[in-house]
């Protein structure tokens, strides 16, 4: 893709990644691809505005080479110190010998703990600015969302926000902006961003929209780091991510399960029925068979989890055990949830699971359910009436 002015003398200049489909080692899903965004904004200083995952540096550079030669940067903008937005930099660096960076303390030291490179660099804070010509830009510390490091550059002649993991998603396209998109996959991938990677971190990122809000900034344009930029309504997203920071949820159940030989299955597809004829929405998944990524997005506004294995060494099953030590890391608050699950000679799978549920904080709604071997009809029928008796419970 060619260079895009997204502002008079603002222009994205990132790369689109339309083949990457696992992010963070193998944690994420990006089934729709990614985008690496960096913003070139040309005034009487030069300024860049985070770069690229490694791989696309020569793209970046031929963008902003199309624009104004790269030796002419004044200035290099580190929102933040992860590799999908430094990796560039080093090639990039070469080239602009004379440019500053610009970031937090916690971003120089990430930046030399990855790059080794004496790099001219000036740490801000909060409140600081620098002026471009006839725009400035100013800066907005905001750790731990997702990294120490992070932070948001705002330039408050053109009311732009830019502020790099926050209110991103994994979405490759060729449209640049959110009114150019389908809008139910644009929210979908901007809510499974939020679930699988800022959840834990909900706490902080109330008080840092707060914190803006207390600033009384303007905000017409919002341009993140991944996917596209969000000028039709940037309340939107804003706003969305205020409900999900102070766990709003609805009555609706994700029930998760775990099978080994069929019996847990019988019992998951019970309790579903019974969920969904006391008339509240249910969402039911295998969890061996199921993209991980996408459950925890489906459980993001869901108030209720039911959650089953079969036993195995006394223990419930490995993929749900895995999926269960992923769910206790990013801590969801003010959700309801209960067991279920079958055994042979030995249980063990429905005490585990009610165990790391209250590990994770999440309050056991009532008592679990189990099955010796295959239900029979009788056992059936206990398993919907128990998916009923949840839904009491929200």
């Amino acid at each position: 893709m060619k260079p895009f002015e997204i502002k008079k003398g603002i222009y994205w200049v990132g790369a689109v990644d339309y083949d990457v489909r696992t992010f963070h080692g193998h944690t994420y899903s990006a089934n729709r691809g990614s985008a690496y965004n960096a913003y070139l904004i040309v005034d009487d200083k030069i300024a860049l505005i985070d770069t690229v995952y490694g791989p696309f540096a020569e793209e970046l550079i031929e963008k902003i080479r199309s624009i104004v030669p790269p030796e002419k940067i004044d200035y290099v903008i580190a929102n933040h110190v992860e590799t999908d937005h430094s990796g560039a930099m080093p090639a990039l660096m070469k080239l602009c010998r004379k440019a500053k960076v610009f970031g937090t303390s916690k971003c120089k030291e990430g930046l030399n703990r990855h790059y080794y490179e004496d790099w001219n660099f000036q740490i801000v804070k909060t409140g600081d600015k620098i002026p471009l010509g006839k725009r400035a830009l100013t800066f907005i510390e905001a750790p731990m969302i997702h990294w120490p490091d992070s932070m948001f550059t705002y330039c408050p002649e053109e009311k732009l926000l830019l502020p790099n993991d926050a209110f991103g998603q994994h979405y490759a396209t060729s449209e640049r902006y959110d009114d150019g998109v389908d809008q139910c996959e644009l929210m979908d991938e901007a809510a499974k961003y939020y679930a699988n990677i800022l959840w834990p971190l909900s706490s902080i990122i109330l008080r840092k929209i707060e914190e803006i809000q207390k600033m009384n900034i303007p905000i017409t344009m919002i341009a993140p780091s991944h996917g596209i930029i969000w000028r039709k309504d940037p309340m939107k997203i804003i706003n969305s991510y205020a409900s999900w920071a102070k766990n709003e949820s609805k009555k609706k159940v994700v029930v998760v399960y775990e099978s080994m030989w069929g019996a847990t299955k019988k019992m998951a597809r019970k309790i579903v029925e019974g969920i969904s004829d006391a008339g509240i929405s249910a969402k039911l998944f295998e969890i061996a068979q199921s993209d991980r990524t996408e459950v925890i997005k489906e459980m993001l506004d869901a108030k209720g989890y039911l959650i089953g294995s079969s036993a195995h060494y006394n223990d419930m099953l490995p993929d749900m055990a895995g999926f269960l030590a992923f769910l206790k890391g990013l801590r969801p608050k003010e959700r309801s949830a209960a067991a279920f699950g079958s055994y042979g000679w030995s249980g063990g799978a429905v005490a585990a699971i009610e165990n790391t549920l209250k590990e994770t904080g999440i309050s056991i709604a009532q008592s679990s359910i189990s099955v010796k071997y295959s239900p029979d009809g009788n056992e059936l029928k206990k398993c919907y009436d128990y998916g009923k008796e949840f839904t009491g419970k929200l």
